[in-house]
């Protein structure tokens, strides 16, 4: 008796491990593709967003026996106006629709360290899949983990239709470009 009841429990169990459930809905484009998930960033995430940015990129730094990106607000700012400018342009790009080089962003914006390197991307995804794109991709993942880099910012422009412009800024501190010299 034991015996079958114990079956009869690793029965049901096996049984309900193996129970699938239907699928979400998905809605679909016009030309049957899954539309891209919303995701909004009210004004009042702003920080948080950049701080999570920031706490991916550092991750990934660490994860590479490299440290850490102190944010920046020269480079934030860059970072912000680029974004919205490829919004504008309707496209991900790093040079603006004046013909600005993200150099000129950088000094623009009154950063005066050595600039490093730009990430960008247009996309629906959220700054955690945004950084994991980055890191798949090599020519992104060198600028990440790029050893001059100790500073950052971290710009977003949101469009009506949700699509997020993300755009990073890595610049090397001035006293540590200087001394880099000697």
């Amino acid at each position: 008796m034991k015996r079958s009841l114990a079956l009869l429990i690793v029965a049901g169990l096996f049984i309900a491990a193996c129970e699938t459930t239907a699928p979400a809905q998905v809605p679909l484009g016009s030309d049957g593709r899954p539309l891209p998930v919303v995701v909004r960033i009210n004004p009042s995430d702003s920080p948080r967003v950049r701080q999570r940015m920031q706490d991916g990129l550092n991750t990934m730094r660490a994860q590479n026996g490299l440290g850490p990106l102190q944010a920046n607000a020269e480079l934030a700012s860059a970072a912000a106006t680029h974004a919205q400018d490829m919004s504008f342009q309707s496209r991900p790009w790093h040079w603006g629709s004046d013909g600005s080089s993200p150099m000129e962003r950088a000094q623009r914006a009154g950063y005066r360290g050595s600039f490093v390197g730009e990430l960008i991307s247009e996309t629906f995804e959220t700054e955690f899949e945004t950084v994991n794109a980055w890191m798949i991709e090599p020519e992104t993942r060198q600028v990440i983990l790029d050893r001059r880099a100790r500073e950052m910012g971290v710009g977003w422009h949101q469009d009506d239709n949700g699509k997020l412009w993300w755009v990073v800024v890595l610049g090397e501190p001035a006293a540590e470009t200087q001394m880099a010299g000697f």
